[in-house]
């Protein structure tokens, strides 16, 4: 069923002849973009609610189609589709370029995810990069650069600048049993966008282009940005018994907490860091990591 919804909807980015379209189409405006908003609302409800897994895939194809129609009406990277609280998007602190990504659960517990990074042109024309999700295809992924045909496809919930480049934390249900979490590198070029750097600096993933946190469902990992100190703070896994090593559909946080300081183009390892977050009264006015609320709105129940 996978490799079918992934042909249909790679057919439909090749129809936007590699996604740059210029100010052909008739004049758009708030209006009609508001009213793409609310069909699309409605099809992201039956594609996380709907029993039916033919349904929600049939949804999610429309639901690509309306998305696509509603980006290639002039000037629409200034519309935030507030409403879509199903599907991350993410805008980069340079407003060079926005991205999309959602996820479907199938029946037999494994996802697919969707996804398009949406550049701010000058002139209000679309140009737009599909994700196609080949998670199942990518042998290596820790250690492989990937195109965006090509994409280890996860949720994205936060962007960081690091020098040219940008960092993406991802969500990524996998199976049944066994959840990710994802460290990207996305480098944008003018051949494209790419995605995967050996950034990670320490002795075990000096090859690494990725970070990819394997750990049980029934677990929750904590990872995300602490701007005050300029790192990425994540829960360290281990197996809930030792006989369990290297069965990650048994790991879970231990209580103890890594992170990935943010260097010069880099990030360095650093294990078993304190974790002190002293009361302030400026706390109001930053995401509480406890709270997904407060968090750039995603289309998961939890991070």
């Amino acid at each position: 069923m996978g490799d079918v919804v992934m042909k249909r909807f790679l057919l439909l980015m090749i129809g936007l002849n590699c996604w740059t379209v210029q100010a052909w189409c008739q004049p758009g405006s708030r209006g009609e973009l508001a009213a793409l908003q609310d069909s699309l609302v409605k099809l992201g409800y039956i594609m996380y609610n709907e029993p039916s897994e033919p349904d929600r895939l049939d949804a999610n194809f429309t639901f690509v189609k309306t998305l696509v129609s509603a980006l290639k009406i002039p000037h629409s990277y200034s519309f935030g589709f507030d409403s879509l609280n199903m599907v991350s998007i993410l805008t980069a602190p340079d407003d060079r370029f926005r991205i999309f990504s959602w996820h479907i659960q199938l029946n037999d517990g494994s996802y697919l995810y969707y996804g398009a990074i949406q550049l701010n042109t000058p002139d209000g024309t679309l140009k737009l990069y599909p994700l196609l999700d080949k998670t199942y295809e990518i042998e290596n992924p820790e250690e492989s650069v990937t195109s965006a045909d090509n994409w280890y496809g996860a949720q994205y919930y936060r962007m960081i600048p690091l020098g040219k480049d940008y960092i993406l934390l991802g969500w990524k249900g996998h199976t049944p049993g066994l959840t990710q979490k994802v460290i990207d590198v996305l480098q944008l070029t003018d051949g494209g966008a790419r995605l995967g750097k050996a950034v990670f600096g320490s002795t075990e993933t000096q090859r690494h282009t990725r970070m990819i946190y394997r750990y049980s469902k029934q677990a929750s990992m904590y990872m995300d940005y602490d701007s005050a100190e300029h790192r990425i703070v994540l829960d360290h896994l281990a197996p809930a018994e030792v006989q369990y090593e290297q069965q990650y559909e048994h790991y879970g946080p231990d209580m103890t907490y890594d992170a990935w300081q943010l260097g010069e183009g880099r990030l360095e390892f650093v294990s078993d860091i304190p974790l002190i977050n002293p009361p302030s009264p400026l706390d109001d006015g930053y995401n509480d990591p406890k709270n997904i609320k407060s968090h750039p709105k995603s289309g998961f129940a939890g991070q």
